[in-house]
């Protein structure tokens, strides 16, 4: 049975992240908002969850969804060789409207997906997305839409279109503020940080922390030594099976998805 609850009525939002951890606990999906648009989450580290979560969007192992978290300090626990200026932009940015691909923690028994080894990571700017995060731990969360149609800024749109696949839905109001755009996702798994989709946070802003950060079009920085765009290793952006969750169409913002995704969400 799916249940929707009103996240600004206190009592509400307290049953409903006690009834969305329960969710999570039994490899169920659910429906939860961030700082972007809203994200279809599930337990990161159950493979049938996160095949649920695909399952539930029509999408397929070739695009593994983002895994969001609670603190900063989580970067490490689930990626390795995280790059300084990879840690530069999550203390700038964190929590925000930016995903960071880095190298997965190689110990860790989970299954997202076709990766390739990668794990792409975001700290959402919401109040009751942390909370939920606190409670579950990481959970894969991906934009909640059915693929090719946009991004839900509101639980109804989400709920439109995932309807009784996801368990329970958090309804914290509309995502006015991002516009429906998903996060910014930058590749660091290379020597050179690259944009691989452009959302939330600028390029510019990027730069005014990590000047060396490459364009989404393969455009460098105009600081001396920055390299050329074939002295990074990070994957194209439109490659399969990079960890890169959700790269928009035309129709579809992504998360942070969420997104981004961002989703990404």
């Amino acid at each position: 049975m799916t249940t929707s609850y009103d996240c600004s009525d206190p009592t509400q939002r307290s049953e409903g992240l006690a009834a969305a951890q329960r969710a999570v606990s039994l490899k169920q999906c659910i429906v939860l908002p961030t700082d972007t648009v809203y994200g279809i989450g599930a337990d990161a580290f159950s493979p049938q969850a996160v095949a649920t979560l695909l399952a539930s969007k029509g999408r397929g192992r070739n695009m593994p969804p983002p895994v969001l978290i609670p603190r900063i300090q989580t970067l490490d626990g689930l990626a390795t060789e995280v790059h300084p200026d990879a840690r530069r932009l999550a203390e700038a940015f964190w929590p925000g409207g930016l995903t960071l691909i880095c190298l997965a923690q190689p110990s860790l028994t989970w299954d997202l997906g076709d990766t390739l080894g990668t794990v792409a990571l975001r700290m959402p700017d919401d109040e009751t997305a942390l909370e939920l995060l606190t409670l579950t731990g990481p959970l894969a969360v991906s934009s909640a839409n059915r693929t090719g149609r946009p991004a839900a800024t509101t639980a109804a749109e989400a709920a439109e279109q995932l309807a009784e696949s996801v368990a329970v839905y958090l309804d914290a109001g509309p995502r006015a503020d991002a516009g429906g755009t998903g996060s910014t996702i930058v590749d660091t798994t290379g020597e050179l940080l690259r944009v691989v989709r452009q959302g939330t946070v600028s390029l510019e802003q990027l730069r005014a922390v990590v000047p060396g950060v490459v364009g989404i079009d393969g455009e460098l920085p105009d600081v001396p030594d920055a390299g050329t765009p074939e002295a990074s290793h990070a994957p194209a952006p439109d490659a399969p099976g990079t960890g890169i969750p959700d790269t928009p169409t035309p129709d579809e913002p992504g998360a942070g998805t969420p997104e981004d995704a961002d989703a990404g969400r």
